[in-house]
């Protein structure tokens, strides 16, 4: 357990009873975002199966942060460390391997949410040491991130390629949430091309965004990160989203 002024940060493990808890939080990602099937079918289950890998944020009563990582075995055939489909591969392996009773090798985030009322006080750097102390109990020396640039919805005809050499004066990334994991001590190592899908008929995606969703091609949604690609004939559209596979020191 840490305490910065009244905050504390610990493992699930350690705190049990915060893990029906854990999405109290006022958080403000894309509502898209929950529609990704892999998200879907395993996302809620996480901090109750791998509760050493996940950190909570607390202040007092309330829950102010969460921070979401799993193990999974990165050294099965056809498998790789980071892999193209990103957080939708690691998150799928990691349930399989646990059932299967595999080797758990590798240790990868998945997100960290913060309150919206806790934002810019320095708790994501917290949150962020945290998961890595958290994983390094559990015998990983590194941990790997498919990170979601929080910027990158302004930029969203960039590829990502390209978006992510995109520096400040400092040499530091232009993007906020890149920034944190490189001032933490993490290494940009590639970009995970198609890290999240979500798909849905072109009812869904209107009622998820207010768009109308009525001409064929890109359509630039608020929040992602780079267009929807809409099929007016086949009456559905298409979210691939790409992130960047970062890497941490556990130590």
């Amino acid at each position: 357990m840490t305490g910065a002024d009244s905050i504390q940060i610990s493992t699930l493990a350690e705190r049990p009873a915060l893990i029906g808890r854990i999405y109290e939080i006022d958080e403000s990602w894309p509502v898209f975002t929950s529609h990704d099937l892999v998200a879907s079918a395993l996302l809620d289950q996480v901090a109750e199966v791998f509760p050493d890998y996940c950190v909570v944020a607390t202040d007092g009563d309330r829950v102010v942060a969460r921070g979401l990582s799993v193990p999974f075995n990165a050294t099965l055939d056809g498998r790789e460390e980071m892999p193209d489909q990103g957080w939708d591969r690691v998150l799928s392996w990691a349930f399989r391997d646990q059932r299967a009773g595999h080797p758990l090798t590798t240790a990868s985030a998945l997100e960290i949410t913060l309150d919206n009322a806790y934002l810019g006080r320095g708790l994501s750097y917290q949150v962020l040491a945290a998961m890595r102390q958290a994983v390094g109990r559990q015998g990983h020396d590194t941990l790997v991130a498919p990170v979601r640039p929080n910027a990158k919805h302004q930029q969203p005809h960039t590829p990502m390629a390209d978006y992510v050499h995109q520096r400040r004066a400092d040499g530091l990334p232009a993007d906020p949430w890149l920034r944190v994991h490189v001032k933490a001590g993490g290494t940009i190592e590639k970009v995970a091309t198609t890290s999240m899908t979500v798909s849905g008929s072109l009812a869904q995606w209107r009622a998820w965004t207010g768009l109308p969703f009525d001409r064929d091609g890109a359509v630039v949604v608020p929040g992602a990160l780079v267009p929807v690609h809409c099929d007016t004939a086949h009456d559905r559209a298409v979210y691939v989203e790409p992130n960047v596979w970062v890497r941490h020191r556990t130590a």
